[in-house]
């Protein structure tokens, strides 16, 4: 039997290899435009951010492997343009003689796969415009980042593979902006308040996200410049599009074959309408487990699965490939996503009584290092009780989570069957009870009446208004609401009425339920619960005129919100400038901005930030809102890396090196980049671009200077007794003695003014480079900083050296302390040994996931 298969990748090769296991005598023919038939697209995104350090290693088979391995004839450069279902052939275009090639067969599997959905904007032709389908896409894109520099990249999508771009380009240091057409990210993936919370997360860690932006136009001259959006115009040097695929069946549109928006329609054989003809992959239309309804599901585990249960049937076997359940998991910048099954409001389409809960739980023993948590949203149908779908946010691993629930999907498990499920328990993988379980019991206590409460969703809907709230927290958090504190009562709560309506709030929603079982048992008749607490949703009373809390005042500050103690509920929000160095446009959007949210007036910091003034503690997240969708962010405070402060170097007549370009590089690299690694107090760095040392880089716990060390020439030197150099020396360091030039080493501070100076030509020539200065700080205790022996002249020698002092003050620092006191403890030469030393470096990832548990010791 002659079976032609064209395409490869996933479905093509997985039907191929197979069928040649099943009967070694069957003629197997694969062809496919690509040259590469067998690789990891779902790593694509890894490779350019770097984890994956080889292209080879996203090649699973090339044609000569695959073909020795599995037997299967393999033509590579062969493109489908006609199929003859009558006559049984396939013609395909030779791209490389150009000539037309017919194949016949017995069994056709079309697994041609699917292209990226490219927009219709103009500008796709600029240099820096990319989309993310083979290894060929992934290497020019890496290529094409390391060698223009690039900083700034806006990925148009916000689904799976657009998000773990936006991670990994995060990952490189590259400022990230994801815009999505659609109203959330992640459409059809989560329900619309747990992808408002993960855009949230998103901007925390460092990618903005604007949704319900439609791309205009991509601008530049040769190379991308800007994107031009219905929400304004992003500068950027490189456009990522990731806005969705189309299957590659365009050549099919003449046969009669069943398709729906392209794909083909497939049975549970993956038979077509057409004789002998299956499909397979990106490219076929499969359906849905749960509901019946045809779905596409281009996702590799599906391509693989349906690509076995195709050949197996093509062998003879009665083997039905029963649908797909949607089942995803993405790594998202400081967060992972999962799901798997139906989502609420897919579920109502679909016909069913949906009924959820969402549940905040530990992901493991709550004391372990490393501990974090599960958001999961459980979906399930009231009236059988039977497991419909779940939705899980958090840092670690939410793909357990999703594999037990996505089991009991395929069994078609009610929420009772998972009440007492024997799964794996050890304090460093998951709790006594099982993370799923908890979200279970959460669930079956809303349906048997134990608990009532309300979704996130529905608080957002307005299901609590007109309810008094009580904040049921381990300290008080909610401003304006009545703080309960929940071990002392045990009885009526004096001034609230038995009858009243009532939100009982607390963190992540169990203290509250406890509450509500209390306030039962003594009479109370209204009460209701809020599911996942404010540690999902944003809990604010209106009209409230209390004082802000300590935990809420707390939690501003580190989103750089400073008390203004004159008032009684305002802030001063540091905006981040990098370097001190704004456009125009960004200066219009912080005037607006205070106008807007503040008093209207802007102050400078000392560390070149702007400050907005007079921010009421209401609009402090409207206002953080606000400056993220035009490419602004607040923060700048807490035991961290601090933002960068610099002179304005080789535009000032004395600057030596370009200290805004140096500066904006530590800034996204360090500022950015460890803006998650807490360390022991604030860490400051300033760069400046001569020995004047304007921004006083030697008063920074780090500091860079730009250096021109000057070389004397003594064959040039003709010993004059009025030497120029040493008149015009600023600071007197150069002397004639035995009638030659001396400069005295130890106390020229480079600042290269003499050069040039001799007309004579006996100091034209100098070093260029930058000398780093650790263990400075100005305040309460001021201390200089004292300059590494060293002068660099190598620009990653001076990162090198910057990020090997974060991360000795993270490991060698004690909590309290500024690095000058940790130089002064460990000694400088201890200090200087380490910094030009590699180990620090080589144990970094150690070091980064150290449960160190350091409180800090910065309080602005």
């Amino acid at each position: 039997m002659k079976i032609l298969i064209i395409g490869g990748v996933a479905a093509g090769t997985k039907t191929a290899a197979k069928l040649k296991r099943l009967d070694r005598g069957a003629e197997v023919t694969l062809i496919t435009k690509s040259r590469d038939i067998s690789y990891a697209g779902c790593g694509l995104p890894y490779y350019v951010g770097g984890l994956i350090e080889t292209r080879d290693e996203l090649i699973v088979n090339t044609p000569e492997k695959y073909a020795a391995l599995t037997g299967v004839t393999v033509r590579t450069g062969r493109e489908a343009v006609k199929l003859d279902a009558e006559a049984k052939t396939v013609t395909a275009s030779n791209l490389d003689s150009g000539e037309q090639e017919v194949y016949e067969y017995d069994r056709l599997v079309i697994a041609v796969g699917a292209s990226p959905s490219v927009p219709p904007v103009e500008g796709l032709h600029l240099g820096g415009v990319f989309t993310m389908r083979t290894p060929d896409d992934a290497e020019t894109m890496r290529t094409y980042i390391e060698k223009q520099n690039v900083k700034k990249a806006v990925v148009v999508g916000g689904g799976f593979i657009g998000l773990e771009v936006a991670e990994n380009l995060h990952a490189r240091g590259v400022s990230v902006t994801v815009i999505d057409f659609a109203s959330q990210i992640m459409p059809n993936v989560l329900d619309p308040e747990l992808a408002d919370w993960a855009k949230k997360k998103l901007a925390a860690a460092g990618v903005r996200v604007i949704t319900s932006t439609a791309a205009q136009a991509i601008e530049g001259e040769e190379r991308v410049s800007a994107i031009r959006t219905s929400a304004g115009t992003l500068a950027c040097d490189l456009v990522v599009l990731s806005a969705g695929i189309r299957p590659n069946t365009g050549f099919l549109a003449d046969t009669g074959l069943a398709m729906v928006k392209g794909t083909i329609v497939v049975d549970e054989q993956m038979r077509t309408n057409l004789p002998d003809v299956y499909a397979a992959g990106d490219c076929a239309m499969v359906k849905n487990r749960l509901t019946g309804a045809p779905q596409w599901s281009p996702m590799g585990s599906t391509a693989n699965l349906s690509g076995r249960t195709l050949a197996e049937g093509l062998m003879g076997a009665d083997k039905r490939y029963p649908g797909v359940l949607g089942t995803g998991v993405a790594k998202l910048p400081g967060l992972s996503c999962g799901r798997t099954g139906l989502t609420e409001r897919q579920a109502k389409d679909a016909g069913f009584d949906p009924v959820c809960a969402v549940a905040v739980t530990d992901d493991k023993a709550h004391y372990y290092p490393g501990a974090a948590y599960f958001v999961t949203k459980i979906v399930a149908d009231r009236a059988t009780r039977r497991l419909l779908g779940v939705q899980v946010l958090g840092p670690g691993a939410v793909d357990k989570m999703v594999d037990i629930a996505a089991m009991g999907l395929n069994m078609g498990a009610t929420l009772e069957d998972f009440e007492n499920a024997d799964f794996a328990y050890a304090p460093p993988f998951s709790t006594a009870i099982h993370p799923l379980v908890q979200a279970v019991y959460v669930l079956l206590n809303k349906l048997d009446g134990a608990l009532t409460s309300i979704t996130p969703a529905e608080y957002l809907a307005g299901a609590a208004e007109g309810r008094r709230v009580l904040d049921v927290g381990l300290a008080p958090s909610i401003r304006g609401a009545l703080y309960i504190d929940l071990p002392k009562v045990n009885g009526p709560i004096e001034g609230i009425a038995q009858d009243e309506k009532l939100l009982l709030v607390c963190t992540k929603g169990k203290r509250a339920y406890f509450l509500q079982n209390r306030l039962r048992h003594f009479g109370y008749t209204d009460t209701l619960v809020l599911e996942g607490g404010v540690f999902v949703s944003d809990v604010k009373l209106k009209n409230v005129a209390a004082a802000v809390t300590p935990a809420e005042e707390k939690a501003v500050k580190a989103l750089g919100f400073l008390r203004d103690k004159t008032t009684p509920d305002c802030f001063n929000g540091r905006v981040i400038t990098r370097n001190g160095k704004i456009t125009a446009e960004e200066s219009r959007v912080i005037a607006e901005a205070a106008e807007k949210f503040g008093s209207g007036e802007v102050t400078m910091t000392s560390r070149l930030t702007l400050e907005i003034q007079g921010v009421p503690f209401d609009h402090i997240e409207p206002m953080r809102a606000f400056l993220a969708e035009r490419g602004l962010e607040t923060g700048g405070t807490g035991s961290k890396v601090r933002p960068v402060v610099s002179c304005k170097g080789t535009t000032c007549q004395y600057g030596l090196i370009d200290t805004f370009a140096l500066s904006e590089e530590i800034h996204e690299r360090f500022f950015h980049g460890y803006s998650d690694v807490k360390l022991p107090h604030k860490f400051k760095i300033a760069v400046g671009g001569c020995p004047n040392n304007c921004v006083k880089p030697d008063l920074n716990d780090l500091g860079v200077i730009g250096q021109r060390v000057p070389t004397v020439d003594y064959e040039k030197c003709r010993g004059c007794k009025l030497c120029q150099v040493e008149n015009g020396c600023p600071i007197k360091v150069t002397r004639m003695q035995d009638d030659k030039l001396v400069i005295d080493e130890a106390a020229c501070n480079h600042c290269g003014r003499c050069i040039a100076m001799c007309p004579f030509g006996a100091l034209d020539a100098q070093m260029e480079g930058y000398r780093i200065y650790i263990g400075g700080r100005w305040g309460k205790k001021v201390a200089q900083g004292r300059p590494l022996d060293k002068v660099f002249t190598d620009k990653e020698e001076v990162m090198s050296v910057i990020e090997k002092s974060i991360l000795l003050f993270r490991e060698q620092g004690v909590t309290g302390e500024r690095f000058a006191d940790t130089v002064s403890r460990l000694g400088f030469e201890n200090v200087q040994e380490q910094l030009l030393a590699n180990e620090l470096l080589a144990h970094k990832q150690e070091n980064l996931s150290a449960q160190k548990h350091l409180q800090g010791g910065a309080t602005c």
